[in-house]
């Protein structure tokens, strides 16, 4: 096992301590390449297993932390497990939701717990490097390559841009980093999906620096093309990253820090790119870690009120039509009315073609357009069978925050594995069935067994009898889901409702794609629904869920919005202050 050893340096640090810092990096990353990063060595071999989409922010621990300043020099040893880069550099810890938790007075774990003076970095933020560096060599990334390369038509450039989901929240972004970044020496990078860069702004000197590299327009940052950093890291994980000097896999790149953080589409939930401050300082300021993540946040938040926006003016269409007499979709299928008993659930999958779909219940419906939106008429009843067999006893499933999920049937409360509580979740968000390859695919991927899903939902139908059945896997009894009375919640605008039923993230353990997607979709819907619309009650109930307790702007608003002797401003300024 590789041994690093970290010292704490005082900031600013003189160029003699800078030297042997950045000796002791590099020495780390050639050893950890030649002797570990391939081999069988013990380096924090798989992503974290707090690596996740949507913020990709730990679900048991605080997840906000702002650096503060490093501690005076103090020595610490650690594992290959714990980066220089990331335990002993100031700055070089996570922003908000980051990959580190703080660097605060004598050196704080970068996974966001807390050590005492002189405490050596633990595994979280290592564990992140070393698994992007295994995962960069093995995408055929060699350390000795060059500048990124052009990946985009610079002739389309314009067209691009102009057609880019970011494109309306661009100002918003260039205003809160650009000046910054110019002041500071750094330059502000936002990028597609694919880590291709779109916009750049920032210093001169800096973009001219930044040339050199391909950290330009047209050029791309994906990992798999140059290895460990900001930009393709942090799309890669989904979560905000800081990556430090030597943390890059690339030498060419050793002279240069980063911060980078994804924005998400609030509507989809999928990745729309990643803003990214780039600079060749031995380490990022503090702050401007910190501003990287708020600002991504603070786009997505801009996104998703335009896309309420955008749902207000469809609705005020629909009500003007007599009777009422479709359900109204989005453009993208979500049920935004007409369907008060939440029949069609939360979103309609949209054909690919032709003006036909089936719906959840069976029945077969028309779908028109209407006014950047649709309308939905059912045009058939569904088919049903005439039978004696009573009805199967509704199922209530709690799956959201960190307890062990739950499933009760007939007021007999059981206790579910992960693994079953995933079955159970994937056949509620797909009503109409599945086969055990596509529960195999949902939850393992490519190198899922149909035969180990067969297994489990043997095991769940004898725990579950008369819930589940066959040919394909689906729910046969009503379902009651806490995660699925969020979208309800959501389409009726009820916040101080969705605070009470929101107590934590769709099963926060769990992995799978499908899961994951669903999980980061409804964080971002509740996040925005309560910052636009709720109470200092409803943020404050928000903010003891695992993802609202160190959320900086909720706290921000709720320091601001509640009297100053109230116990929970005075809570809220208390962990602003330990961010």
């Amino acid at each position: 096992m590789l041994a690093i050893r970290v010292d704490y340096l005082e900031w600013p640090m003189s160029y003699a301590h800078r030297d042997a810092y950045s000796r002791r990096l590099h020495a780390a990353h050639d050893a950890a390449l030649s002797d570990s990063l391939l081999g069988d060595a013990d380096l924090g071999d798989a992503v974290p297993g707090d690596a996740r989409p949507r913020d990709g922010r730990r679900r048991t621990e605080p997840t906000t932390a702002v650096p503060d300043r490093p501690a005076t020099p103090t020595s610490t040893t650690g594992t290959a497990a714990a980066t220089a880069a990331s335990g002993g550099a100031p700055g070089a810890h996570g922003s908000a939701a980051s990959d580190g938790g703080r660097a605060g007075s004598g050196g704080a774990p970068s996974d966001g717990s807390r050590s005492g003076s002189g405490g050596a970095a633990s595994d979280g933020t290592r564990g992140l490097i070393s698994a992007s560096w295994r995962r960069s060599i093995q995408a055929g990334v060699d350390p000795e390559d060059g500048p990124a390369p052009l990946a985009l038509d610079l002739s389309r450039l314009g067209d691009l841009r102009e057609s880019h989901p970011l494109r309306p929240v661009l100002p918003l972004l260039t205003e809160t980093l650009a000046r910054t970044a110019d002041e500071s020496q750094h330059v502000v990078v936002i990028t597609d999906r694919e880590g291709r860069v779109l916009w750049r702004d920032g210093n001169p000197g800096v973009m001219r620096r930044a040339d050199t590299i391909g950290l330009t327009d047209g050029h791309g940052w994906s990992e798999e093309r140059m290895g460990t950093n900001g930009i393709g890291t942090a799309l890669r994980v989904r979560r905000p990253v800081n990556v430090y000097s030597a943390e890059h896999l690339l030498r060419l790149l050793h002279i240069w820090s980063c911060s980078a953080a994804p924005i998400l589409d609030p509507d989809s939930g999928e990745l729309l790119g990643c803003v990214d401050v780039s600079g060749t300082a031995l380490s990022l300021h503090p702050a401007t870690a910190a501003l990287v993540g708020a600002a991504a946040r603070l786009a997505e938040s801009e996104l998703a009120l335009r896309m309420y926006e955008r749902d207000e003016r469809l609705l005020r269409r629909y009500e003007a039509l007599r009777g009422r007499p479709a359900v109204l979709l989005s453009a993208t299928g979500r049920v935004i009315a007409g369907d008060p008993g939440g029949a069609l659930g939360y979103r309609v999958q949209l054909p690919n073609g032709g003006e036909r779909l089936l719906l959840r219940d069976g029945r077969v419906a028309t779908m028109e357009p209407f006014c950047g939106g649709y309308l939905v008429r059912a045009t058939t009843a569904a088919t049903t069978t005439a039978t004696t067999t009573p009805a199967p006893p509704p199922l209530r499933l709690g799956f959201l925050g960190e307890g062990v999920p739950t499933a009760t049937v007939s007021d007999r409360r059981l206790p579910l594995s992960l693994r079953h509580a995933e079955i159970l979740a994937l056949l509620a968000l797909h009503p109409r069935g599945l086969s055990a390859e596509q529960l195999s695919f949902h939850l393992y991927g490519d190198a899922g067994n149909p035969v180990t899903i067969r297994a489990e939902i043997h095991r769940l139908r004898a725990q579950l009898r008369g819930t589940i059945g066959a040919k394909p896997y689906r729910l046969t009894s009503s379902v009651e889901a806490d995660f699925l009375e969020l979208r309800h919640l959501l389409a009726a605008n009820n916040p101080a409702a969705l605070a009470r039923t929101y107590n934590g993230p769709l099963l926060p353990r769990s992995e799978s794609p499908e899961i994951r997607r669903e999980r980061d979709e409804l964080e971002v819907q509740v996040r925005a629904c309560l910052l636009l619309h709720g109470s200092p009650d409803d943020l404050w109930t928000y903010a003891q869920t695992a993802n609202g307790r160190d959320d900086l702007q909720i706290l921000e608003r709720l320091a601001e919005s509640l009297p100053f002797t109230d116990h929970r401003a005075a809570a809220a300024r208390a962990r602003l202050y330990t961010c």
